[in-house]
């Protein structure tokens, strides 16, 4: 009579919960990843720094194309540029038949020799006169310009090492982007489970209250018919109580993983909604993770780790840009300027320019080691690298034989919890029975009564571990589809 009442009880609550579900937005596991992948803000991160990363590749890929720059200058200078002291007399020279070349003019003295100074210098009986002006220049306002082109011909290795370090940066970033995808969709089916377990827990609660409301309405008749104690029923009410009390907490619970879940998923934490799984009568965990997997296959799917391996090979490259500061560097120069005033036909105030092609040769000779200790940084820290690769994949070797022992152990406890069950049923049915035959105590109804709600709260502990044992074994393996 006590089953078939708390059968009836249990099927209108799960009918009205129906009801009220109809109401709500229903959301299944797909479509709560779907929100959450959409909505995250360090997935959207993660999205910009691989926009970063192409912008990076074209940058590197830009080193081997010739570039092309324009240049201008205006100069004010105080002072202008004058090329002489003061004016300059210069002697000249005339034609000696005599000899065939040009002799000075000189003075000449009676004697017929020529005339000196005090100091030795002979005087000139004629001068060309250059005046101070006329080598003088107006300098105060002077413009510049010029458009240049440098095409790199050798750079030591270091362009190609840059272009290299740039397209494993992209690939880089991609991995992160991945990674972070599986850790919101870990997130996410953690929470969701987490909302189911509680609903689980709820209506394990409310049919523990119905339990108890009927072994109250029972010791109640049997008081009036003088076969129990008012000390019988207050033991019921204070079991009642403390029923009433966990049910607060489990609905507490339940509301705060919905606003967890919800956050996760980008709505609003007073959103109103059911999950699939909360109405479900049979829970939908996906298949199951195989629990025989290589790890070489581990390792290729992981993204975290094909990471670290495209970081090793970054700072590879990264010793080839520190190698290339020891080798000779050539490129190819071009130019063509203009500068007003000009020289090209005295200080003329008037814009010309020239064509002007050249190479340029930088040959390293002596840094007191500088260039070589940059290198022997570079060759350090891809070994750290190297050491932090190997360090990650023994962690995810114990992290896969781990999730594979405990989703065995869930598996059998599930089993186990399974198979009380029953036993849990029978054994209420028996002491309910009992007790209103006389022939068992209250105590002993009561410990059958808790007995029940362990075993159910158990089984449901146990679904929801296998579900997440299973997740967690799919994300270390690296199989966590999203």
């Amino acid at each position: 009579m006590q089953l078939n009442r708390l059968l009836i009880i249990a099927v209108m609550a799960c009918f009205g919960g129906s009801l009220a579900a109809t109401a709500q937005k229903t959301l299944s596991l797909d479509s709560c990843r779907r929100m959450a992948l959409g909505n995250n803000k360090e997935l959207r991160a993660a999205e910009e720094r691989i926009n970063s990363a192409s912008f990076q590749h074209k940058q590197a890929r830009a080193a081997y194309l010739p570039s092309f720059d324009l240049q201008a200058m205006y100069l004010y200078n105080q002072k202008e540029i004058s090329l002489l002291e003061s004016d300059q007399y210069l002697p000249t020279k005339s034609f000696n038949p005599a000899t065939g070349g040009y002799d000075y003019n000189l003075v000449m003295k009676p004697d017929g020799t020529p005339l000196f100074t005090p100091d030795g210098t002979p005087v000139p009986s004629q001068v060309a006169v250059i005046p101070k002006s006329a080598m003088t220049y107006d300098t105060h306002n002077v413009f510049a310009g010029a458009i240049t082109l440098t095409q790199p011909l050798y750079m030591g290795g270091k362009i190609r090492a840059l272009n290299k370090m740039a397209d494993y940066g992209k690939e880089i970033a991609s991995q992160l982007l991945d990674n972070a995808r599986r850790e919101v969709v870990y997130s996410v089916d953690a929470a969701y489970w987490q909302v189911v377990s509680l609903s689980e827990k709820k209506k394990l609660a409310d049919s523990y209250i119905c339990l108890l409301d009927t072994l109250h309405s029972n010791v109640a008749a049997m008081i009036r018919e003088g076969i129990a104690t008012p000390s019988d029923l207050l033991t019921v009410d204070v079991k009642l109580n403390d029923a009433r009390i966990d049910l607060t907490k489990v609905d507490n619970g339940l509301v705060l993983s919905k606003m967890a879940l919800a956050q996760l998923c980008g709505m609003p934490l007073d959103e109103k909604y059911v999950l699939v799984d909360e109405l479900a009568e049979e829970k939908n965990f996906g298949s199951m993770a195989p629990l025989s997997f290589s790890m070489e296959q581990v390792f290729a799917n992981r993204s975290d780790v094909k990471g670290l391996e495209l970081g090793v090979k970054v700072y590879e490259q990264k010793q080839w840009e520190a190698r290339s500061g020891m080798l000779p560097q050539l490129a190819l120069m071009g130019a063509y300027s203009v500068t007003n005033p000009n020289v090209f036909n005295g200080f003329d105030k008037s814009f010309k320019g020239m064509f002007s092609v050249g190479a340029v040769l930088k040959m390293p000779l002596w840094h007191w080691g500088g260039n070589y200790n940059k290198y022997r940084v570079a060759r350090s820290e891809k070994i750290v690298r190297e050491l932090e690769l190997e360090e990650t994949k023994e962690k995810v070797e114990l992290q896969v034989t781990q999730a594979a022992f405990r989703i065995n152990e869930a598996q059998r406890t599930l089993n186990m919890t399974a198979s009380n069950l029953d036993k849990a049923d029978e054994n209420l049915r028996q002491a309910s029975l009992g007790y209103r035959e006389g022939v068992m105590t209250l105590t002993t109804v009561m410990e059958a009564q808790t007995a029940w709600l362990k075993a159910y709260s158990e089984n449901i502990d146990a679904q929801i571990d296998v579900a997440l044992c299973n997740i967690y074994l799919r994300k270390v393996t690296g199989t966590l589809d999203y």
